[in-house]
């Protein structure tokens, strides 16, 4: 019996054709099209199978047989959300090592989710792995089309705030205040410094951090705050702060001497903006820090599957020292911090409420409009 579409699925469908066409490809072009796979299939697909088979293996052995089992296959084909840099470096390496050149689809995180519900729908197997962002990846295991074929060695290694159900995170991108040392002297120790006054006018927030903003929301809540109290903190500090879009240009505009403070800038962008000379630190940590997961996993209509699982298994392996090389933070690294991940469940569900009331200014008052940029 096929499955009811779910409301994720619902609400991206109707623009996944004008993304796949955009692209290029037209996932119905395939003979086998018509055919029933992954969810619609009865019992486990070939990949699942595969998935079980390889599960008891471990070590080296495990891996002398999915290289073993690649070399009957014919190579990966990756759909990921990684920035460009990310990705080739990624890619090449794992070429590198096992002599496999993946096909690579690479666009934002929710153009990802499009492809792949639409091509699911289609009954056309065009990727055998993805690699994206919480929210998205949470919305595919809702769609149950997703099957975990990483190592249990490797996923023990990755902090429970990366461990799900049909998916591990492999990078984590974390949230955390950062600032200029030409112009802030006394940077916050806490979040709650983000309302004091002292940082009018120098305070810049990023334009579509709701998952941030969220999450910070129930840590607070968690602690013991009120909701009057969490109210009137947000309040202070929207109240004389800036809005930028884009984290890469919070950096930049920073950088600039644009203003003192980014409230939740990704670590990983303004270390690069450091190494290559910016004023700017986000050391030490003010705790707890928020991290948002960036996972992957196989498919269950896989046409590499054991290509998808080596795969897998390297990048939480070797692959985590590339990702590191490229300025993510990979998900087994050791952060000095404590860790609370953007529930990505919450974001599926709620995700719109929250992002009206972050766009809103929460509690009602509106954010100040995003500087204007020459095109």
């Amino acid at each position: 019996m096929r499955k009811p579409r779910t409301l994720a699925r619902t609400a991206l469908a109707a623009g996944a054709v004008m993304v796949l066409a955009a692209c290029g490809g037209n996932p119905t072009a395939s003979p086998a099209a018509g055919d029933a796979v992954g969810t619609e299939a009865s019992g486990p697909t070939e990949a699942e199978q595969l998935y079980e088979e390889i599960a008891g293996l471990s070590g080296q052995e495990r891996r002398d047989r999915l290289v073993e089992l690649a070399a009957e296959e014919n190579g990966l084909n990756l759909y990921t959300s990684m920035n460009a840099d990310m990705v080739d470096a990624v890619t090449e390496a794992f070429e590198d090592e096992f002599d496999i050149e993946p096909s690579v689809y690479r666009a934002g995180s929710e153009t990802v989710l499009q492809r792949v519900l639409q091509e699911q729908d289609a009954g056309f197997p065009g990727n055998d792995v993805v690699e994206t962002n919480a929210t998205e990846l949470m919305a595919l295991q809702q769609e149950d089309v997703m099957a975990q074929c990483a190592s249990p060695e490797r996923i023990q290694e990755v902090p429970e705030a990366g461990q799900y159900e049909d998916w591990v995170a492999t990078r984590f991108n974390l949230f955390a205040p950062s600032w200029n040392t030409d112009i802030i002297s006394d940077p916050p120790e806490v979040w709650e410094d983000l309302a004091d006054p002292k940082y009018d006018g120098q305070l810049a927030l990023e334009l579509g951090d709701y998952d941030w903003y969220m999450a910070l929301t129930n840590y607070w809540l968690d602690q013991g705050k009120t909701q009057e109290e969490v109210d009137q903190l947000w309040a202070d500090i929207v109240d004389g702060a800036k809005v930028v879009k884009g984290h890469t240009v919070m950096a930049e505009l920073m950088s600039a001497g644009q203003y003192g403070l980014a409230s939740s800038n990704y670590t990983y962008i303004v270390e690069a903006a450091k190494a290559a000379g910016a004023p700017l630190e986000t050391q030490p940590y003010v705790n707890p820090i928020i991290a948002r997961p960036n996972g992957g996993s196989c498919m269950k209509t896989a046409e590499n599957p054991a290509t998808a699982m080596l795969f897998m298994d390297w990048l939480l392996t070797e692959g985590q020292e590339v990702l590191a090389a490229a300025e993510a933070t990979p998900s087994t690294a050791e952060v000095e911090a404590e860790l609370i991940a953007v529930d990505g469940q919450k974001l599926l569900d709620e995700g719109s409420e929250w992002s009206q009331r972050y766009d809103a200014g929460e509690p009602g008052r509106p954010l100040p409009a995003p500087p204007q940029t020459k095109e």
